[in-house]
């Protein structure tokens, strides 16, 4: 009896939550750019759903990814379903404008969709439209109603690249909800054998530890690299420190060595490429151009007459590909709670990776450091000392190049694990 007034009173909860969640949508939407675009989109999205699939007699797969983060993830997996089983269509959703409006025109998926908030009826009703033959969840985002729906259905549900903490929810007190979301999966593929183990420890055994499809993801990338001839151009023959996704914090940490090593070339992403933030750098980074004006001019001898050896890049889309470029690659976000972004995409290149102190969410952060493929530091003057050192230790940098890249190598095949499972169970067919 108790168990069951607890799990009442979890989806009791829940329930509140998902109501309450477009209010404080509308609340911070005056502020807020992306909240102003989530409601946006929910404006009549059912009849848009409609009106696309309506004529389409199709079998369907849905693919869900929370953002873009996570779209990248499973990025690797719905292609390869896509070239192995063409005659189905994909819908893919996202739960985040920064994925919906990054990815809304991407061709291999046949419909790009925001999904609905999770209730009983909308749950209902997007199945009745989709009608998905199988469902793939990215990473994480579980939503009780859409996974349940899935399962009354009888429709084959999987989680891709699943990781499990043990600070997650699941494994609290008070996860009652959480926990029978994934009794709905029909099987949970892992990056790890800990989240199988965090699994266990709370009766879940219907999972496979297939590792992350994100280092498939970024070896297709660094196997179809095209030439950028004006970053070539602006590198030279020089040593180039290449700093992804960076805010505020790590620019700070940068700036100053920056400007003490006019010899050495340095290329900036910064992760939120706003008028403000894009000011911020010019501030920070005496001596920079925006790589938009930078491909204005006429005269290169204009760099070195004013000393320019910075590089701020003002667009999406490019980062994974600058990575190739540099001698050494600094990631960002490790100065902020929600942590460091993808090591990988910089250590497929074979290159050494340099992070700030808030790495803990990212395995492969660790395992490099372990290694010898990745360098934790705490402030600037760390950061001066690593890279001093790794521009100077011929032995040590060559050590790390081959660590981060094998690194990379060795862990891939998760994509492979998750077709044999389909193929094996004969879940789609040609």
């Amino acid at each position: 009896m108790l168990f069951i007034c607890r799990r009442l009173m979890d989806k009791f909860f829940y329930n509140i939550f998902i109501r309450l969640y477009p209010f404080g949508a509308v609340l911070i939407s005056p502020f807020n750019n992306k909240a102003k675009l989530w409601l946006k989109s929910r404006g009549g999205l059912f009849n848009l759903i409609e009106q696309k699939l309506q004529k389409d007699t199709s079998e369907r797969i849905w693919i869900h990814a929370a953002s873009l983060g996570e779209f990248e993830q499973g990025r690797t997996t719905l292609e390869t379903i896509k070239k192995q089983y063409p005659r189905y269509k994909i819908v893919l959703t996202f739960f985040s404008p920064s994925g919906y409006e990054a990815k809304k025109n991407y061709p291999v998926a046949d419909y790009v969709f925001y999904m609905p908030m999770d209730s009983q009826a909308n749950a209902a009703r997007f199945y009745d439209l989709v009608k998905p033959k199988l469902v793939l969840f990215i990473k994480y985002d579980f939503w009780y109603y859409y996974l349940r729906e899935a399962a009354r259905r009888n429709i084959p549900l999987f989680l891709v690249s699943g990781i499990f903490l043990p600070e997650f929810s699941f494994f609290k007190w008070y996860g009652g909800i959480s926990r029978s979301m994934l009794q709905f999966f029909t099987n949970l593929f892992l990056q790890d054998e800990a989240s199988g183990a965090l699994l266990q420890s709370i009766d879940i055994t219907k999972y496979t530890i297939a590792g992350d499809t994100r280092f498939d993801r970024v070896l297709e990338v660094a196997g179809n690299l095209k030439a950028m001839p004006e970053i070539e151009k602006f590198c030279g023959d020089t040593p180039v420190i290449v700093a992804g996704s960076t805010w505020s914090e790590d620019d700070e940490a940068l700036d100053h060595y920056t400007h003490i090593h006019p010899e050495l070339k340095f290329i900036i992403a910064p992760h939120d490429i706003t008028r403000d933030r894009l000011d911020e750098c010019i501030r920070l980074y005496k001596n920079a151009i925006l790589y938009s004006e930078y491909l204005k001019l006429q005269d290169m001898e204009l760099l070195q007459q004013k000393n320019i050896n910075t590089l701020i890049i003002d667009n999406i889309g490019m980062l994974k590909r600058l990575y190739h470029y540099a001698a050494i690659c600094y990631i960002g976000g490790g100065f902020g709670g929600d942590g460091i972004h993808n090591v990988l995409e910089a250590a497929v290149y074979y290159k050494p990776v340099v992070f700030g102190p808030e790495h803990e969410k990212s395995s492969e952060s660790f395992a490099l450091i372990e290694n010898g493929g990745g360098f934790e530091i705490e402030d600037a003057l760390e950061l001066e000392k690593q890279v001093d050192l790794l521009l100077t230790d011929k032995e040590l940098y060559a050590k790390s190049c081959k660590v981060a890249g094998e690194y990379v190598q060795g862990n891939a095949g998760a994509t492979a694990k998750v077709m044999q499972y389909i193929q094996a169970k004969r879940l789609l067919t040609n």
